[in-house]
């Protein structure tokens, strides 16, 4: 079990690149791990950190200007290789949605996977979240899943969003696959009784 996602408010981090790919989100020298953990440490690292180690301080997630649970990304976001490990980093360090106009698909089904929320906005949307966030840090933005709604607070604009119907029962709910599952195991037994 997770924590259950209803509605979520917060300050974002701004990230607006096109095409960025699962090693640049997750470089391919951290993949070695078989577990979760510490793969937030490592989120954007070759962005983050130069190759002695020290912070970049003009990399954004270096920058205490933005702070939030809200990663807003340019266009075409998660695109290259399926590592499942780039949706481990992006949960990882803390992000609880990602928005951005388009997602590569595998990274999108990874990130549901892993208890994170891809929003897919129009590229007018996140173009003026982009200037709201860049003009005001403070900015907030509010995304209702039940209603599947993200709220621009700078402007009050608001969109719709999809998401399939299980994984959205499934953050609803706080639940993985095998949770889901057991969820349903008087179902499933009322039905193995009526087939014998």
């Amino acid at each position: 079990m997770t924590d259950k996602f209803e509605t979520l408010t917060s300050t974002c981090i701004p990230l607006p690149m096109e095409n960025v790919d699962t090693d640049q989100i997750i470089p391919a020298r951290f993949l070695k791990a078989t577990t979760r953990e510490g793969f937030g440490d490592n989120l954007f690292r070759d962005w983050r950190y130069d190759k002695e180690g020290n912070l970049i301080k003009s990399f954004v997630l270096n920058d205490p200007t933005y702070s939030g649970s809200i990663l807003v990304a340019g266009k075409n976001f998660g695109s290259g290789s399926s590592r499942e490990h780039a949706a481990w980093a992006v949960a990882g360090y803390g992000f609880k949605v990602v928005v951005s106009s388009f997602f590569a698909d595998i990274f999108k089904n990874n990130a549901l996977n892993n208890c994170v929320l891809p929003v897919v906005v129009s590229e007018s949307f996140l173009a003026d979240l982009f200037a709201a966030i860049r003009e005001n840090p403070q900015t907030t933005v509010t995304i209702n899943l039940e209603k599947q709604t993200i709220v621009n607070n700078a402007n009050k604009a608001m969109e719709t969003f999809d998401i399939n119907p299980y994984k959205k029962n499934c953050l609803l709910n706080g639940f993985d696959d095998i949770d889901y599952l057991l969820s349903q195991k008087d179902k499933i037994e009322a039905w193995e009784k009526n087939k014998i």
